[in-house]
Protein backbone atom coordinates (compact mmCIF):
# COMPACT_ATOMS: atom_id res chain seq x y z
CA UNK A 1 0.00 0.00 0.00
CA UNK A 2 1.30 3.84 -1.15
CA UNK A 3 0.67 5.94 2.01
CA UNK A 4 1.94 9.64 1.34
CA UNK A 5 2.19 10.72 5.23
CA UNK A 6 5.01 13.65 4.07
CA UNK A 7 1.90 15.24 2.04
CA UNK A 8 -0.67 17.42 3.01
CA UNK A 9 -3.95 17.12 1.10
CA UNK A 10 -4.83 20.35 -0.66
CA UNK A 11 -8.11 21.86 1.54
CA UNK A 12 -10.46 21.56 -1.05
CA UNK A 13 -9.29 17.93 -2.42
CA UNK A 14 -12.51 15.85 -2.10
CA UNK A 15 -12.30 12.57 0.06
CA UNK A 16 -13.52 9.13 -1.94
CA UNK A 17 -15.13 5.93 -1.07
CA UNK A 18 -14.13 2.04 -2.29
CA UNK A 19 -17.20 2.02 -4.14
CA UNK A 20 -16.92 5.08 -6.55
CA UNK A 21 -13.19 4.01 -7.17
CA UNK A 22 -13.98 0.27 -8.20
CA UNK A 23 -16.78 1.29 -10.20
CA UNK A 24 -14.79 3.77 -11.80
CA UNK A 25 -11.81 2.24 -12.20
CA UNK A 26 -13.41 -0.81 -13.05
CA UNK A 27 -15.51 0.80 -15.85
CA UNK A 28 -12.05 2.72 -16.94
CA UNK A 29 -13.65 5.98 -15.76
CA UNK A 30 -11.16 6.79 -12.82
CA UNK A 31 -9.83 10.02 -14.56
CA UNK A 32 -13.47 10.92 -14.02
CA UNK A 33 -12.48 11.62 -10.44
CA UNK A 34 -10.02 14.49 -11.43
CA UNK A 35 -13.19 16.41 -13.22
CA UNK A 36 -13.06 17.40 -8.89
CA UNK A 37 -9.82 18.41 -8.75
CA UNK A 38 -6.23 17.36 -9.41
CA UNK A 39 -5.58 15.17 -6.02
CA UNK A 40 -8.58 13.34 -4.45
CA UNK A 41 -7.90 12.13 -0.82
CA UNK A 42 -8.35 8.29 -0.06
CA UNK A 43 -8.40 7.40 3.60
CA UNK A 44 -5.97 4.65 5.11
CA UNK A 45 -9.34 2.80 5.34
CA UNK A 46 -11.01 2.87 2.38
CA UNK A 47 -7.06 1.76 0.99
CA UNK A 48 -6.80 -1.53 3.46
CA UNK A 49 -10.46 -2.29 1.79
CA UNK A 50 -9.44 -1.75 -1.52
CA UNK A 51 -6.03 -3.72 -0.62
CA UNK A 52 -7.82 -6.47 0.49
CA UNK A 53 -8.65 -7.21 -3.29
CA UNK A 54 -6.39 -9.44 -5.70
CA UNK A 55 -3.14 -7.79 -6.51
CA UNK A 56 -4.68 -8.28 -10.13
CA UNK A 57 -7.38 -5.67 -9.58
CA UNK A 58 -7.86 -3.02 -11.39
CA UNK A 59 -8.65 -0.84 -8.34
CA UNK A 60 -5.94 -2.54 -6.42
CA UNK A 61 -3.18 -1.88 -9.22
CA UNK A 62 -4.98 2.25 -9.67
CA UNK A 63 -4.66 2.81 -5.84
CA UNK A 64 -1.15 1.75 -6.14
CA UNK A 65 -0.44 3.34 -9.18
CA UNK A 66 -2.25 6.55 -9.44
CA UNK A 67 -0.26 9.61 -8.16
CA UNK A 68 -3.33 12.03 -7.66
CA UNK A 69 -4.83 9.64 -5.16
CA UNK A 70 -3.58 10.57 -1.91
CA UNK A 71 -3.71 7.83 0.91
CA UNK A 72 -4.45 10.02 4.00
CA UNK A 73 -4.22 9.54 7.25
CA UNK A 74 -7.71 8.17 8.85
CA UNK A 75 -8.85 11.11 11.45
CA UNK A 76 -10.76 9.80 14.68
CA UNK A 77 -14.36 9.35 13.86
CA UNK A 78 -16.37 11.82 15.46
CA UNK A 79 -19.39 10.49 17.88
CA UNK A 80 -22.09 12.18 15.71
CA UNK A 81 -20.63 9.97 12.52
CA UNK A 82 -20.05 6.98 15.02
CA UNK A 83 -23.75 7.06 15.88
CA UNK A 84 -24.70 5.90 12.18
CA UNK A 85 -22.96 2.70 12.69
CA UNK A 86 -21.51 2.99 9.18
CA UNK A 87 -18.43 0.78 7.92
CA UNK A 88 -14.76 2.27 8.86
CA UNK A 89 -14.95 3.43 4.99
CA UNK A 90 -17.88 5.36 4.67
CA UNK A 91 -16.91 6.74 8.43
CA UNK A 92 -13.74 8.03 7.76
CA UNK A 93 -14.47 9.51 4.28
CA UNK A 94 -17.36 11.04 6.29
CA UNK A 95 -14.51 12.06 9.40
CA UNK A 96 -12.71 13.92 6.80
CA UNK A 97 -14.86 15.76 5.10
CA UNK A 98 -16.61 16.70 8.31
CA UNK A 99 -13.70 17.98 9.74
CA UNK A 100 -11.86 19.64 7.25
CA UNK A 101 -14.75 20.55 5.33
CA UNK A 102 -14.37 18.93 2.08
CA UNK A 103 -16.50 17.04 -0.54
CA UNK A 104 -17.34 13.40 0.32
CA UNK A 105 -17.48 10.67 -2.41
CA UNK A 106 -19.63 7.82 -1.54
CA UNK A 107 -22.81 5.55 -3.11
CA UNK A 108 -23.94 3.57 -0.17
CA UNK A 109 -27.94 5.58 0.98
CA UNK A 110 -27.10 5.52 4.93
CA UNK A 111 -23.82 7.35 3.83
CA UNK A 112 -25.10 9.77 2.10
CA UNK A 113 -27.95 10.22 4.65
CA UNK A 114 -25.33 10.93 7.39
CA UNK A 115 -23.07 13.47 5.44
CA UNK A 116 -26.59 15.47 4.20
CA UNK A 117 -28.02 15.68 8.12
CA UNK A 118 -24.00 16.85 9.18
CA UNK A 119 -24.11 19.12 6.16
CA UNK A 120 -21.31 17.34 4.58
CA UNK A 121 -21.08 18.45 0.54
CA UNK A 122 -21.52 14.90 -0.80
CA UNK A 123 -21.29 13.04 -4.19
CA UNK A 124 -21.77 9.84 -5.55
CA UNK A 125 -20.38 8.37 -8.76
CA UNK A 126 -23.56 9.04 -10.97
CA UNK A 127 -22.55 12.39 -9.59
CA UNK A 128 -19.44 12.80 -10.90
CA UNK A 129 -20.33 11.59 -14.40
CA UNK A 130 -22.96 14.28 -14.43
CA UNK A 131 -20.68 16.96 -13.14
CA UNK A 132 -18.01 15.45 -16.10
CA UNK A 133 -20.67 16.11 -18.68
CA UNK A 134 -21.87 19.74 -17.47
CA UNK A 135 -18.04 20.57 -17.51
CA UNK A 136 -17.53 18.83 -21.19
CA UNK A 137 -15.07 16.76 -19.72
CA UNK A 138 -17.21 13.73 -21.65
CA UNK A 139 -19.54 13.86 -24.77
CA UNK A 140 -22.42 12.18 -23.10
CA UNK A 141 -22.70 11.00 -19.68
CA UNK A 142 -25.84 7.96 -20.72
CA UNK A 143 -22.65 5.29 -22.21
CA UNK A 144 -20.21 6.31 -19.29
CA UNK A 145 -23.22 5.29 -16.43
CA UNK A 146 -24.42 2.32 -18.79
CA UNK A 147 -20.81 1.09 -18.67
CA UNK A 148 -20.53 1.31 -14.53
CA UNK A 149 -24.23 0.05 -14.40
CA UNK A 150 -22.70 -2.98 -16.36
CA UNK A 151 -19.50 -3.03 -13.66
CA UNK A 152 -22.40 -4.09 -11.04
CA UNK A 153 -23.04 -0.47 -10.30
CA UNK A 154 -27.48 -0.03 -9.06
CA UNK A 155 -29.37 2.27 -10.90
CA UNK A 156 -32.95 2.05 -10.63
CA UNK A 157 -34.50 3.12 -14.34
CA UNK A 158 -36.08 6.17 -12.80
CA UNK A 159 -32.87 7.01 -10.85
CA UNK A 160 -31.08 7.15 -14.25
CA UNK A 161 -33.68 8.89 -16.71
CA UNK A 162 -34.17 11.86 -13.77
CA UNK A 163 -30.24 12.11 -13.42
CA UNK A 164 -29.52 12.03 -17.35
CA UNK A 165 -32.16 14.46 -17.73
CA UNK A 166 -30.51 16.70 -16.16
CA UNK A 167 -27.72 16.81 -17.99
CA UNK A 168 -30.08 16.83 -21.39
CA UNK A 169 -29.74 13.32 -22.41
Amino acid sequence: MRIHASKVLPSHAPIVNASPLIFLSKGGYLELLRTLGDVVGVPEAVAAEIDQRSNEDVTVRALRETDWLLIVDTSTVPAVIQAWDLGPGESSVLALAYNDNREAIVDDRAARRCAKTLGIPVRGTLGIVLLAKKRGVIEAARPVVEGLVAQGMYLSKGVLDQALALVGE
